[in-house]
Parts: structure tokens; C-alpha cells; sequence
């Protein structure tokens, strides 16, 4: 009897499942807790998948498919999940990723971000940036600081996403969220319109490229507290990477504007838990100080990280430093502490001083 995607789905909701795989010559697939696991399932075939994924996809996104060989898009599963989709075609066949949004927006408390963090959303204007590796949880961070937002502050915040994965109701703030794709074209595009709306927080899912970049770089400078994510790990990496992305006449400017707006760099890693099941993350926390602002205008990102290291009393801290911490109360195992690291040899060196002291 052929599989059908509501099972599937409800079972990925009722198991807490992160991930669903539906490829060809493969039973489906699930990410439970950061592990591959293929459910007790026939094998998929060709037309197994097609039809699985038409009993979520629009006319539109078929049509992507057919086309350009891909395509993204977000659904509601009633009211128990949103689900993030990558369909594609390959090998002449189709198949799919579906990743589980859930329903439930976290606290900073239960995601485990520093407090600290809270003050930054308060600022007037400025950029802060979400970043981390595929998977690593951006959209989840990016989700509470914008509810926290939405609840205590009366702002008028504009989400731009590919696709709207977390939805947001109207609180304290007036929410709009814009879809690329289907309500604007391009993320570029949607910041300018976004300066003529009036806005006080803008959130970019993701700044792919220099136009981007440049325009939230410029919304910052005038006024408004943007959010954006990139596929970073680390301040410092985070920092020479927007640099990278422009032309090398225009870098020197871009430092200098970067220094002046960056408010904060929230990187993060997601790993698996080895004292139960499920995952933890990970964080370094940058928060911009006038030597931090010179480093980077200076083109001395090399030295940000001993910035961080002494930066406690801001509420920053380094990703090294968290990871020592979460291995210590026994929350990850030894390999994920190395693999992990940013700097393994100085982790090893650390314990050892810890131990002997």
C-alpha cells in the first residue's frame, strides 16, 4: 500500500522529527536529533515521489520544477506545523526535503542565549546578524528576538523571507511579512520598498548577495534595527566575509560602514546532546564596543576574538567558551566539543589547566 504525506507528516510532528527525506531508491528518511534514520518503509519509486510531492506543491512551484529544476516553499500542516520545502529534480526524478518550523516560538531562555542579548533589541537602529552553518537554528534565534520585539515594544516590523517560515501575529507591534517569490521578487527588491513603509525593524532572511548587503547595511545607518542571517561561524569570519563580498575598491567603505552600524554578530552551532535526547546550541555572542568598531574599520578582524574573550562584562563570549562550558555540565560529549571548536588545541589546553588546577 503506497505511503501518503499525511502519515508521513504526522508522524515527523508526533516524533519531534527535524527533517524528512523522500528521495528515489530509498525508503523515506527521517532527521531525529541530528541522526539519519530511514523509517520501515518500502523503498520510494519514482512515482511515489512525484505524487508526494504534488499533494503539497502549488501549480506555480510544480512549474519551478519543471523549469529551473527546483524550488522552495513554506506550508501549513493544519495547525500543528509550518514546513519548510525543497523539492528538486534529480537524475531526471523528483525528490524532496521537508524541514518542521513548529508552532511554538522558543525564549531566549529556553534556546539558551545569554540575557544580554535581550538589551541589544531595544537599540534604535543598527545591524545585528544571525549566523551559523545550514541547520544550526538562525531562524529559530531570529524568531524569539523578533517576538520579544512584537510583545514589548510598539514598532512596525517587516520580515522578508525564503520562504515565511515562523508566522507572526500582531502584539504590541504591527507585523508584515513578505514572501520572495510570491509577494516580491527578490530580497534586494524588498528592502527598498521596505525604506518607504515606514518601518522600525526589518528582518533579511538571508543576505545572498551584494546588493542585499549593501541595502541593509544602508537601512541601518538610517535608522532602523535590521536583522539578517549568513552562513558564518564566528564574528570575526562573519565580519571579513560581508567585507569579501564587495568589489575590493568598495571595501574600505564598506568597513567603515560596517564599524559604525554592526550592533552584534549572534553565531551559532547546533549539536547533539548526550545526556538525553534532542540538541543543544551553541553560541558566540559579539557585541560592537569603539575597540571592536576600530578593528574592523582598521581591517584587524584577526584580533576580534581576544576582544570577545575580555568582553564579559558586555555579555560577549566566545564560542570556544560556550562549548568548554556545555561539555563541563556534561550536556555534549568530548567529540562534538573538538569538532566543534574553533580553535581545538587551545579547547585541549583549557581543560587540562582546568584539571590541574
Amino acid at each position: 500500500m503506497a505511503v501518503e504525506m499525511d502519515e508521513l507528516l504526522q508522524l515527523v510532528v508526533d516524533e519531534g522529527v527535524s527533517d524528512l527525506h523522500l528521495e528515489v531508491g530509498a525508503p523515506p528518511v527521517i532527521r531525529l536529533h541530528g541522526s539519519m534514520t530511514p523509517l520501515d518503509l518500502p523503498e520510494l519509486t519514482a512515482d511515489d515521489t512525484e505524487r508526494l510531492i504534488k499533494s503539497i506543491a502549488s501549480p506555480k512551484h510544480l512549474q519551478q520544477i519543471a523549469e529551473v529544476g527546483g524550488t522552495d516553499f513554506g506550508f501549513a500542516f493544519g495547525d500543528q506545523a509550518r514546513f519548510r520545502v525543497s523539492a528538486f529534480k534529480q537524475k531526471g526524478v523528483m525528490g524532496s526535503v521537508l524541514r518542521q518550523i513548529p508552532n511554538t516560538i522558543l525564549t531566549l531562555e529556553q534556546i539558551g542565549l545569554s540575557p544580554s542579548v535581550k538589551d541589544l533589541l531595544y537599540r534604535p537602529r543598527g545591524l545585528i546578524l544571525v549566523t551559523g552553518p545550514t541547520g544550526s537554528g538562525k531562524s529559530t534565534t531570529l524568531a524569539s528576538l523578533i517576538d520579544i520585539i512584537n510583545e514589548e515594544r510598539d514598532c512596525h516590523i517587516i520580515t522578508v523571507e525564503d520562504p515565511i517560515e515562523f508566522y507572526h501575529k500582531h502584539k504590541k507591534s504591527i507585523v508584515i511579512q513578505r514572501e520572495v517569490g510570491s509577494d516580491v521578487p527578490s530580497f534586494a527588491e524588498a528592502l527598498k520598498r521596505a525604506l518607504r513603509q515606514d518601518p522600525d525593524v526589518i528582518l533579511v532572511g538571508e543576505l545572498r548577495d551584494i546588493e542585499t548587503m549593501a541595502a541593509a547595511v544602508t537601512a541601518a545607518e538610517t535608522g532602523h534595527l535590521v536583522f539578517g542571517t549568513l552562513h558564518t561561524t564566528g564574528a570575526a569570519r562573519t565580519v571579513d566575509r560581508s567585507v569579501d563580498a564587495f568589489p575590493t575598491n568598495q571595501q574600505a567603505q564598506i568597513r567603515t560602514q560596517l564599524s559604525a552600524s554592526l550592533v552584534a554578530v549572534i553565531s551559532q552551532v547546533l549539536l547533539p546532546r548526550c545526556d538525553k535526547p534532542g540538541r543543544v546550541a551553541a553560541f558566540e555572542i559579539m557585541i560592537s564596543t569603539p575597540s571592536i568598531q576600530a578593528l574592523i574599520r582598521d581591517n584587524k578582524t584577526f584580533r576580534i576574538t581576544s576582544d570577545i574573550q575580555t568582553g564579559g562584562k558586555y555579555g560577549m563570549n566566545t564560542l570556544d567558551s560556550h562549548l568548554i562550558e556545555l561539555y563541563q555540565k556534561k550536556y555534549i560529549s568530548y567529540g562534538e566539543l573538538i569538532t566543534k571548536a574553533q580553535d581545538p588545541q587551545g579547547v585541549v589546553q583549557k581543560l587540562v589547566g582546568v584539571e590541574n588546577s
